[in-house]
């Protein structure tokens, strides 16, 4: 099933988180569960949880129907804390 995601996302999300400077990353697919974390500028957004819900899994669900939940897990991205640094030492802080 994993293949199947991995398709769905090369051609249907990834291109589209990319459009907002973002990404996505698999992390796991056990018993119908699928677990992955959004990159760059998504992994920060406040709108995660509704690109989630309403665009990431409504497109796996769609093209895996053995597919059982979609989970978002959270973690700010190497890139996004790189980021905030340079922002701070620009700043002083």
């Amino acid at each position: 099933m994993l293949e199947q995601i991995e398709q769905v996302l090369e051609e249907k999300v990834r291109p589209e988180l990319a459009r907002h400077g973002g990404g996505i990353k698999s992390l796991s697919c056990e018993d119908g569960v699928y677990r992955f974390r959004l990159l760059g500028q998504c992994s920060g957004c406040p709108s995660a949880d509704l690109t989630t819900e309403n665009f990431v899994a409504e497109e796996l669900m769609r093209a895996c129907p053995n597919l059982k939940q979609v989970v978002l897990v959270r973690q700010v991205s190497d890139l996004l804390l790189d980021q905030a640094r340079a922002i701070l030492a620009r700043h002083g802080g």
